[in-house]
Order: C-alpha cells, then sequence, then structure tokens
C-alpha cells in the first residue's frame, strides 16, 4: 500500500496515514487530528454515477420502517422548533421523503440537493433548522460543507445530521456502511468534536445516528 497520502483531511486539514486499502475502491486514509477515515479523493466515483446511485433509492413515506429510520428527526424538529419557523432539507435526494413528512405536520421546509433540487437561491435564505439526512458521508469537502451549513443557520438554530459514524470497534473492511460506493468520508467521535468547536456550534449531542450541532 501506498504510504503517503496526496492531501490532508478534507474536514480539518492535518496530516493522514494509509488505514486500508480495498483491492477494487482504492485507499482509505486516517486523519491525525480528527480520527475520520476517508476514501482517497483520486478514487472517488463520477458524478454521473453518483447521481445514478442515488436514483436507485426506494424509499417510500408509507413504509413503517422507513417512517421509523426518520422519526429521531422529526422528534428532535418537533421538540425544538414551532411551525412558524423555517427549515432546509439540505441532500433531499430525488424524493424528498422527510421534507414532505414534516410539511404534512405543517412545518415549512425548502429543499436543496446538488443533482435533483440545485436551486442557488435556495442557499441565500437563513434557516431556523436544517436537516441533514444520510449525507455528510458523501461530502467529498465536508469543510465547505459545513461553514456552508452553520452560515446558513439563524441564531439559536440547529443542524440535525443523521449517519453512522466510525470508531475502532469497527470492523471497517467488512463494514457495510463503507460498501456503499458514494459513501468517502466516515466520522469519528473526535471529529463531532471538531466541528462543534471550529464552526462555533454552541454544542453538539449524538445520540444513536442522530447528531444535533446547535447555535
Amino acid at each position: 500500500m501506498d504510504t503517503k497520502s496526496n492531501d490532508s483531511c478534507p474536514l480539518c486539514d492535518s496530516s493522514a496515514v494509509p488505514f486500508w486499502k480495498d483491492e477494487k475502491r482504492g485507499n482509505y486514509f486516517q486523519c491525525e487530528n480528527c480520527h475520520s477515515v476517508y476514501l482517497n479523493k483520486d478514487y472517488h466515483i463520477t458524478k454521473e454515477a453518483e447521481k445514478e446511485r442515488y436514483l436507485l433509492h426506494n424509499n417510500d413515506i408509507n413504509d413503517p420502517r422507513y417512517l421509523n429510520f426518520l422519526t429521531p428527526v422529526v422528534e428532535a424538529v418537533e421538540a425544538n422548533f414551532t411551525k412558524d419557523k423555517l427549515g432546509l432539507d439540505f441532500g433531499a435526494g430525488p424524493g424528498p421523503i422527510l421534507a414532505n413528512h414534516l410539511r404534512q405536520k405543517g412545518y415549512s421546509v425548502n429543499l436543496y440537493d446538488l443533482f435533483f433540487w440545485n436551486d442557488p437561491t435556495t442557499l441565500q435564505t437563513q434557516y431556523d433548522f436544517i436537516i441533514c439526512t444520510e449525507v455528510m458521508e458523501h461530502f467529498q469537502n465536508p469543510k465547505k460543507e459545513f461553514e456552508l451549513l452553520k452560515n446558513l443557520l439563524n441564531p439559536k438554530g440547529k443542524l440535525l445530521c443523521m449517519t453512522d459514524t466510525f470508531s475502532e470497534s469497527i470492523d471497517f473492511p467488512n463494514w457495510h456502511y463503507r460498501r456503499d460506493l458514494t459513501h468517502i468520508f466516515f466520522y469519528h467521535e473526535k471529529a463531532l468534536e471538531y466541528i462543534s468547536s471550529r464552526f462555533q456550534f454552541h454544542s453538539y449531542e449524538k445520540k444513536g445516528r442522530l447528531i444535533q450541532f446547535s447555535l
């Protein structure tokens, strides 16, 4: 395996060391500062292939299992925001199931997605809450994306993310989350601490797969 990274950590710019090599996908590196693991950028799939993968997602809001999957985010919105507050579904995908579910409950939620709802004017508005479910593991430039998301929030706003985080106890080569070809950055607990500090969130809380960054 190549013992040199050709770039620094895309989240915190720190040095990284070789972590593991997938003979088909390429080299993974681990940041020496935030401990996250990421796929070398030379091995990212094309934007065309990425979009095709997203179009294969078949999430059904009438599926009780999928609704249960979304419940932590819905409950976090309901617990913290009245229905006069404005939200953004960042990375909404081709079928914005979560946003539609919140709209049915009376919330106003705008949509943004690089591939399917790419309206730059949406990113010129300030939001009380931003939902980012199964999205942050796709970020090629997480530093840039988290800076954008923080700047889109109103004072006392919340960024509500869902993802599987990486820990040393995970069998990384066989981890199902790694095997998704669009998943390229895996956040360690130290990375969440870094994001909260670097982007000046007041605090963050992780409960299961739900991560809340609060201003």
